[in-house]
């Protein structure tokens, strides 16, 4: 067996237990993660995934969608509602959802007494645009500069006349 010093991508449960952090998306005040930034730890720069977990009855995010970084969850421990597009949907152990864009919006939450446990995934674009329909919100992230916009001041641009 090789010596596990001398690659640096292989990431063992302490390392990862040891770079956990609590996150509460600042919109909702339901949301309530755990988790830990896998591919980040691991050298990863092009894509995300993370060990996540939901506590009873709190949420993932808000209730938001992407117009350019295609996203997913694979659910492995308890049970969670997937709000998609309008619709509930349960959703446990080996469940899959895949939010390619331009996505719809989504969220998960956590109704049962247990832990909700799963991983999530997608791209990490240097341009993103997401949409908070729930909310009247649009965010742009350029690289880490991120501007919010209500979404009913948008206007479709015209061209002027020649």
């Amino acid at each position: 067996m090789g010596d596990e010093r001398s690659y640096p991508y292989l990431l063992r449960r302490n390392t990862i237990r040891a770079g956990e952090n609590t996150f509460s998306h600042p919109w909702n005040p339901q949301s309530e993660i755990t988790g830990t930034h896998l591919s980040s730890l691991a050298g990863l720069k092009r894509t995300g995934v993370s060990l996540v977990r939901i506590p009873a009855g709190k949420e993932s995010f808000a209730y938001h969608l992407h117009h350019r970084e295609e996203e997913w969850i694979y659910i492995l421990a308890g049970r969670g509602i997937a709000l998609i597009d309008g619709n509930e949907y349960e959703l446990g152990p080996g469940d899959f959802v895949a939010f390619p864009t331009p996505s719809v919006p989504h969220n998960l939450r956590n109704p049962g007494e247990d832990e909700l446990v799963y991983m999530m995934g997608g791209e990490n674009l240097d341009f993103e645009v997401a949409d908070f329909p729930t909310l009247d919100k649009r965010m742009i992230r350029r690289g880490s500069e991120v501007e919010i916009y209500r979404l009913s001041d948008a206007r479709p641009f015209e061209m002027p006349d020649s």
